[in-house]
């Protein structure tokens, strides 16, 4: 990271921002080609990794790339400002971001999905519902796990 600066190392403050974002952005590449879309999302914090669980319908251009190229990147942003000055050179944005990387898995099992739908739900909602196993089975669910996540933060 270039501006050291604006480093966060603290897992409580990162973990912060993870939970005050509801939309994450996934960078994948299809055959060289960048593809990023954004998407809502569940996570954890567990043994130095986060994981970040994902649903969608079972076919689209994503997961046909996902499954080719099952490596993709994934990155929030939030607390974003306009930074005004004297000089409009001087002019800056404030944020927080969280970027890494890591592999996308598919998630099969029943029980599996149900515990990420339920993650995401308690990201976007507060809230954990019963989902039934016809209800998961009705989607495709896929997760990214990283522990090589880096936060940085320009507060003003």
């Amino acid at each position: 990271m270039r501006r050291k600066d604006r480093e966060i190392t603290d897992i409580r403050t990162i973990l912060e921002l993870v939970s005050e974002c509801k939309v994450c952005r996934l960078a994948m590449t299809d055959d060289g080609v960048p593809y990023i879309v954004p998407l809502n999302y569940g996570y954890e914090y567990a043994d130095g990794a986060l994981t970040f669980y994902f649903h969608s319908a079972k076919e689209g251009r994503k997961l046909e790339i996902l499954k080719k190229h099952p490596l993709a990147c994934v990155e929030l942003d939030g607390r974003g400002g306009l930074v005004e000055a004297p000089n409009p050179c001087s002019y800056g944005y404030t944020f927080a971001s969280v970027i890494g990387t890591g592999r996308v898995e598919f998630i099969e099992d029943t029980e599996e999905k149900i515990y990420a739908l339920n993650r995401i739900m308690k990201q976007q909602s507060g809230m954990e519902f019963p989902f039934t196993a016809a209800m998961a089975e009705a989607v495709c669910m896929y997760k990214l796990t990283t522990s090589d996540f880096t936060c940085k933060i320009r507060a003003k």
